[in-house]
């Protein structure tokens, strides 16, 4: 069977950063892309899907939307999902895993609800199931409706493959990718962390510089699906694991601990961009701006909820700030932190902070500003 051409495609968003993701899909030209709860949803073929995996560094993950129809008993869902064209998305030698939800409907049983969509994968496609597969089918019935989605990525969208090396909380890549994007940063300027921990801002920041596709390195679960085009996909592939540009800046991370830094140089070789970065051991209290331009620095410094005493934190803050008043005028500055009253003791003249982030189990903000 022929593939469908053309469907609904939702990227998964960070909560509270849908807005940004919004902005980096339309930049990177899907022109119809909408806001809707969760994330961005747009419409195209399985050239836009890989496109999206490969490029996109603020999505979670890409479903795509197979197909919906209404099912009010678990009956009527087993009839209808042994009809539904399985083998137009899924492979009959790969396994999968049906994952589902229920809301408002009168099937309300989320696990008699995926036994059956496993059921008619099962008899209908002779594909396996199980629970440790890599492949995850998504049902959602609410009021009633039922849409079945595949997600295409497989792991998140944020393990590039790059950083094998963490600190102790260390920042989403996508997360990452986000904030630096709401903090203006395009790849054309200086970006400056002098508490770079495993290195994730810099190392963004030097990918976007040089063009470098988040994606170039793993695979996807888009891969394994039927009638996937294996030669068109090395064709789209080939040019994202080469810089498009050379940049003319280098990316500056420092931090006080050596195992740091030694984790961040190790991750930036791994990601290709490690001539472009450089990172050194030092306390921020040593900190002076590189030649130059003025240019961004961000910082993902402790909270106090998980490493550390949060009381002492208020001095290293306050310190901080001192550090950025008196020498990095001119400079913008993005801070993430859980705590709004660290980030005032850094007395900078932070704009309103943007929405709260999950952040393992937190919920933290950007707080940004320009000094002068």
């Amino acid at each position: 069977m022929e593939k469908p051409a053309d469907f609904e495609i939702f990227l998964v968003a960070l909560p509270g950063l849908e807005p940004a993701l919004l902005d980096e899909a339309r930049a990177l030209g899907f022109a119809d892309a909408r806001l809707t709860p969760g994330g961005v949803t747009l419409r195209g073929g399985w050239a836009e899907v890989w496109r999206a995996n490969l490029w996109l560094r603020g999505a979670t993950r890409v479903v795509v939307r197979m197909g919906e129809f209404r099912a009010f008993h678990l009956a009527q869902l087993d009839k209808r999902a042994r009809r539904f064209p399985w083998g137009q998305f899924l492979r009959w030698d790969v396994p999968v895993r049906v994952e589902a939800t229920c809301k408002a409907s009168k099937i309300y049983h989320h696990k008699a609800a995926a036994q059956r969509v496993e059921k008619a994968i099962a008899e209908e496609l002779g594909a396996p199931v199980s629970p440790e597969a890599a492949l995850r089918v998504m049902l959602r019935i609410e009021d009633n409706l039922c849409t079945l989605s595949i997600d295409s990525s497989g792991e998140p969208l944020h393990k590039r493959g790059h950083k094998q090396a963490m600190g102790k909380a260390p920042l989403r890549e996508s997360m990452a990718a986000l904030f630096l994007r709401s903090c203006g940063y395009t790849g054309a300027e200086v970006v400056v962390d002098p508490m770079c921990g495993s290195g994730t801002f810099v190392i963004e920041a030097a990918e976007i510089a040089a063009g470098l596709a988040p994606g170039r390195s793993r695979s996807f679960a888009f891969e394994t699906l039927a009638g996937f085009d294996a030669a068109a996909w090395e064709r789209m592939r080939a040019g994202a694991a080469m810089p498009d540009r050379i940049p003319a800046q280098r990316f500056h991370g420092s931090d006080r601990d050596a195992g740091a830094v030694r984790m961040a140089g190790e991750n930036a070789a791994r990601a290709g961009v490690a001539e472009w970065c450089s990172f050194t051991q030092m306390p921020f209290a040593d900190l002076t701006p590189p030649e130059g331009a003025p240019g961004l620095v961000m910082i993902n410094p402790p909270y106090g909820a998980r490493i550390g005493n949060k009381k002492l934190l208020y001095g290293l803050y306050g310190a901080l700030g001192g550090v950025l008043r008196e020498r990095f005028a001119g400079w913008r500055v993005g801070l993430v932190t859980s705590e709004g009253g660290l980030a005032k003791a850094c007395n900078l003249p932070f704009d309103p902070p943007g929405p709260p982030v999950a952040h393992g189990g937190l919920k933290v903000k950007l707080y940004r500003c320009q000094l002068s």
